[in-house]
């Protein structure tokens, strides 16, 4: 394999929990919240998958922002628009802390590495295997990637949102090997959606699968990512 293209989110990177998420929110607003409360809130902000790079809708997305949710990922506007949207299905203290919550997750306090990341990105490097991270986003990744020291090992970024393209289109990975200079047959699209980025499979990248998983539960999952480039 001449080439490794990655997505970000519960790949090599994963946001922190919808507690979390909420506590630094209303920690940085100084607004108060019942312990009782701000746990069902979270509950709920969860269940409604609120959090970008969270949990899923548990339940069907409200009939007013399902046809925005399909298409959420190719601008930032869109991905503002029905993420905040999941998010005032919760009620909370003040309504300004929508937004905020939408704010904090593109911080890169919000997310981790995996414990492999660092580690497989590096091997690659060594190995003269150029990495690009493809990913169905509202925002711009590459301050978190900067942050955590990460950006050195990246070839190219090719996010949704600045392309108005969304995986699981093929054009999308396409501008990735277009960018690193390789021929998708020479490529290795890895991720944690199998019907967004097996999307690679139509150019004939190479498709592996890992678990979108907390960091905690996952330490070497990325791992086999170097047997399979050789």
């Amino acid at each position: 394999m001449a080439a490794v293209l990655f997505d970000f989110s519960g790949t090599l990177f994963r946001i922190e929990s919808t507690e979390c998420w909420l506590r630094a929110v209303l920690a940085e607003a100084e607004v108060s919240f019942p312990e009782s409360e701000l746990i069902r809130a979270a509950r709920d902000l969860d269940t409604v998958g609120a959090l970008p790079g969270g949990s899923f809708p548990l339940g069907p997305i409200p009939d007013e922002l399902a046809p925005l949710w399909e298409i959420r990922d190719k601008s930032a506007e869109l991905h503002r628009a029905a993420y905040t949207g999941l998010s005032r299905q919760v009620p909370l203290p003040d309504p300004a802390l929508h937004d905020a919550l939408y704010e904090r997750h593109m911080t890169p306090a919000a997310w981790r590495p995996y414990p492999d990341t660092a580690e497989v990105l590096g091997a690659l490097r060594e190995r003269g295997v150029a990495v690009g991270v493809v990913s169905n986003i509202g925002w711009d990744l590459r301050p978190v990637f900067r942050e955590h020291g990460l950006d050195p090992y990246v070839g190219a970024y090719v996010l949704s949102y600045e392309h108005g393209i969304q995986k699981p289109d093929p054009r999308l990975f396409a501008t990735a090997c277009d960018a690193l200079g390789v021929d998708p047959r020479d490529a290795l699209m890895v991720g944690d959606d199998r019907r967004a980025d097996g999307g690679a499979a139509v150019l004939g990248c190479g498709v592996h699968f890992v678990d979108h998983l907390p960091v905690s539960q996952r330490p070497d999952g990325l791992r086999p990512v170097l047997e399979l480039v050789g």
